[in-house]
């Protein structure tokens, strides 16, 4: 059970607080209109708009600071220029995408790297950015518990303010234990890991910076909010934190639905949905979206700007941006998906009602909205993965999703996402190159049952969407709706989880059983020309058989020797059904002694490439933030 929960524990919370936030999300947005979060948002004075946006920039100047002092605590201090760059790209990327390819420490690394500085130079970096956060979140969190201790949720009405104050203590112990330690040792042993303190005045100025960056981040959202009598700043503070945290924990990009459905809760007793989802938009948009389009443009100009030093020292010049754009359009479809879901939640405007002249036809499309808009949240896992299928199922899902849309009746800025995100999606079929099982496999039952049921229940939710008991509903709701016929409910639950599972089984890989690494699989190998260690834990074959490598298992690793051997067009599968296996047994992947045809590969599954001692043209495929070091030490 402990294993269990060590390996999936941290998903399933996932999955428990996506699904709170939508019902949360289905609640708050029945008695809104998309017109009036327009409304919202237009009330926003322009005075409210220029102010938050200097606290957008003052946000992410602070956060260069954080680069700038983990540099220092390397032991190889990095420009003003460098900080901001690596920091302003690390951050934005990971605020938004949240995939292994494109996190903060990967992006950092590969700017780090450029820049000369060792593994064990970044991975201080990397360290003392993440602890940083933390050490902010719990000194202001600490605050608002002394301050407004009613803040906190349930507990608020439920225990003395004295107690309620308390919880404030172990906060506060936390930081100053770690202030206290970095004034008298050096080094301390954490969990069987060696951890080096940056000394007296460099705890003192990450917990001071952390804790300004946090508020300055609040005070962005709550400059957006319209006045509201007994909401204070610091109060708010206590609910951004809340909601931030369980985006966090929630491991969705950007927080997405989890944050937002905790911070409409948290101001729910201050202000109208509507008021707080215009806010909302306006804050996302400034910290997230909009950063995320500058640093992917700085990002890839960095990559282009590198190209012979990047060949020389640790990847192809390709891997910035190629690497970027499938985690990028999950990103976007999984948005899409979570607007659809939002839309669907809504009342039908029922501007098209009167042309085509069937209140049946406008109604259902909200049904259908909150269909599409959960089959899209699934489709995003494919992309993520590069898998073809998924590809052209999200393209076919957000033409679907605008034309739903727009048969309710909203305006253009409602609608016109979905078509716009479709069209960059097509331009990027070569990033999907990687079969589902659907392709991989023999169209055998165990791959026929999912594809018939995924089309079969989506038949089925379409025609059951244009019966008056669900008009004007969501799925989920005609589920939990008491006035709906048992039948109706079972039906609409019993399809819907069909769909999104059998979706779910059509994005799966084929299985992944490696060989033993005994003298068969070792005189295929050579007979592919390659890799053949004295001693390995088994093979991984590609999809198609005809491909693949030997590896040993070297918990928390598992090190794969040499690129894949045998057809190429089999490799790609190989490495990714690699990556796969490492996944399913909570270990984290390396490639030893690979050359430079398949960097872009590596790179795709969130590797980084760095060339092995003495030997520039080889590389080492690793997550190379963690692991550099201990496979350096092998050499």
């Amino acid at each position: 059970m402990i294993a269990f929960l060590k390996r999936y524990g941290a998903t399933i919370f996932g999955v428990v607080l996506l699904a709170g936030a939508i019902y949360v999300v289905q609640r708050e947005f029945r008695g809104l209109s998309v017109a009036q979060v327009h409304d919202a948002m237009a009330a926003i004075s322009r005075h409210a708009l220029w102010l938050a946006a200097g606290c957008t920039l003052l946000a992410y100047a602070v956060l260069a600071i954080y680069d700038r002092l983990g540099s220092l605590y390397a032991g190889k201090p990095a420009s003003w220029a460098r900080s901001l760059m690596a920091s302003f790209c690390g951050y934005s990327l990971a605020h938004n995408l949240g995939f292994a390819a494109v996190s903060g420490a990967a992006v950092r690394f590969r700017f780090y790297s450029a820049w000369g500085y060792s593994a064990v130079q970044i991975a201080k970096v990397i360290g003392f950015t993440s602890l940083t956060f933390g050490l902010g979140g719990m000194a202001l969190a600490g605050l608002v518990l002394v301050v407004e201790p009613e803040v906190v949720p349930w507990l608020g009405s439920n225990l003395p303010r004295w107690a309620l104050q308390g919880l404030a203590v172990p906060l506060w112990g936390i930081v100053a234990a770690y202030v206290v330690l970095s004034r008298f040792f050096r080094t301390i042993t954490v969990f069987r890991h060696e951890i080096e303190l940056p000394g007296l005045k460099m705890a003192l100025a990450q917990t001071v910076l952390a804790t300004v960056d946090v508020a300055v981040t609040a005070a962005i959202f709550y400059i957006l909010l319209p006045p509201a009598e007994g909401l204070t700043f610091v109060r708010f503070v206590g609910i951004y934190l809340v909601a931030y945290s369980l985006g966090i924990f929630a491991s969705v990009p950007g927080g997405l639905g989890v944050f937002d459905s905790a911070i409409l809760i948290g101001l729910s007793p201050y202000m109208g949905a509507a008021e707080v989802i215009g806010a909302l938009l306006v804050f996302r948009l400034y910290y997230y979206i909009v950063p995320l389009f500058i640093a992917g443009a700085l990002f890839a100009g960095f990559e282009l700007s590198q190209r012979g030093a990047v060949l020389a020292r640790f990847t192809a010049v390709t891997q910035g941006s190629e690497a970027l754009e499938a985690p990028a359009m999950a990103g976007l479809v999984a948005i899409s998906g979570a607007l659809l879901i939002f839309i669907g939640a809504l009342p039908a405007s029922g501007g098209l009602m009167t042309i085509w002249g069937s209140y049946s036809l406008a109604a259902a499309s909200q049904f259908a909205a909150s269909v599409l808009g959960s089959a899209l949240l699934v489709l995003a896992y494919g992309l993520a993965r590069r898998l073809a299928i998924g590809w052209a199922l999200a393209v076919a899902l957000l033409l679907l999703g605008g034309l739903t849309v727009w048969l309710r009746g909203e305006a253009w800025f409602a609608w016109l996402p979905f078509p716009a995100v479709a069209t960059l999606l097509l331009t990027m079929r070569p990033r999907f190159y990687r079969r589902s099982r659907l392709w991989a496999e023999p169209l055998s039952p165990e791959a026929l049952v999912p594809l018939a049921a995924a089309a079969f229940c989506g038949i089925t939710l379409a025609l059951v969407g244009h019966r008056v008991e669900v008009q004007d509903s969501s799925w989920w709701e005609v589920v939990f709706a008491d006035e709906a016929p048992n039948a109706l409910r079972f039906t609409v639950g019993l399809t819907a989880v069909l769909l999104l599972v059998g979706l779910a089984r059509l994005l799966r890989p084929a299985r992944i059983r490696p060989l033993a690494y005994d003298e068969a699989s070792r005189a295929m190998l050579a007979s592919w020309q390659g890799t053949t260690p004295p001693a390995a834990d088994g093979v991984l074959l590609g999809e198609a058989r005809r491909a693949g490598m030997a590896f040993s298992r070297q918990p928390p690793l598992w090190l794969a020797y040499g690129d894949p051997s045998g057809d190429p067009a089999d490799g790609v599968s190989a490495i990714w059904r690699f990556r796969d296996a490492c996944e399913r047994a909570g270990v984290r992947p390396a490639f030893w002694d690979v050359g430079p045809e398949w960097l872009r590969i590596y790179a795709d599954i969130g590797l980084t490439a760095v060339p092995m001692p003495g030997r520039p043209e080889r590389f080492i495929a690793c997550r190379a933030e963690q692991d550099l070091d201990r496979l350096l030490a092998k050499a």
